[in-house]
């Protein structure tokens, strides 16, 4: 590809009047530095494609108020490059602590007492009673990130949805598992059926 002449300053300005190509420019002039970044936080990286990809969205619909008296526009894409690979950063570890309950639930080769299989089974009737209320769609993303252990954009290209609709419903399957779950625990009725 050709150089393109354009200035940074120039590109973000083009892109708050929506001009795809000066888009396209500035990924192309700062993304392989946007997804070293993200990577070294999410060491994932699919999630540092994601990250990257984000931030490139947000840089688009955020162009018309950057500030160039706050800073240069590779150093003001690189922060939002930073920040989503952070968000991605909490967002596996909230996920991580449902995946690692639901992960014990079932660990061969582990000699358990009485009692303490009687809970494991117990919990895992609940967890599966609550996953079978989520949607099939948002149910299925999970299996593929948890169990399949696919990243967002594998899930993606398994499932031939975008990416951006597959964290949308893995985010919400999580929330409604959550519910689902807390339900579970105050009306124990409900597991039992």
């Amino acid at each position: 590809m050709r150089p393109n002449p354009r200035t940074d300053h120039e590109l973000v300005a083009d892109c708050a009047r929506r001009d795809e190509n000066a888009l396209a420019a500035l990924y192309d002039r700062h993304g392989k530095v946007a997804y070293g970044v993200a990577l070294r936080i999410v060491r994932d990286p699919g999630l540092a494609e994601d990250a990257v990809q984000e931030a490139f969205l947000a840089v688009w619909k955020q162009a018309a108020t950057y500030d160039a008296r706050l800073a240069k526009p590779s150093t003001w894409i690189l922060t939002i490059v930073h920040r989503r690979a952070v968000d991605h950063v909490r967002r596996s570890v909230r996920h991580g602590e449902i995946a690692e309950r639901v992960a014990t639930l079932e660990t061969p080769g582990v000699v358990v007492g009485v009692d303490e299989a009687a809970a494991t089974r117990e919990t895992r009737r609940r967890v599966q009673t609550a996953l079978a209320t989520l949607p099939a769609t948002e149910r299925s993303a999970l299996e593929l990130a948890y169990w399949g252990g696919m990243s967002q954009s594998q899930i993606a290209t398994q499932l031939g949805i975008p990416a951006g609709t597959v964290k949308s419903r893995t985010f919400a399957a999580l929330a409604h598992l959550r519910t689902a779950l807390e339900a579970l625990e105050q009306t124990p009725e409900l597991a039992a059926a």
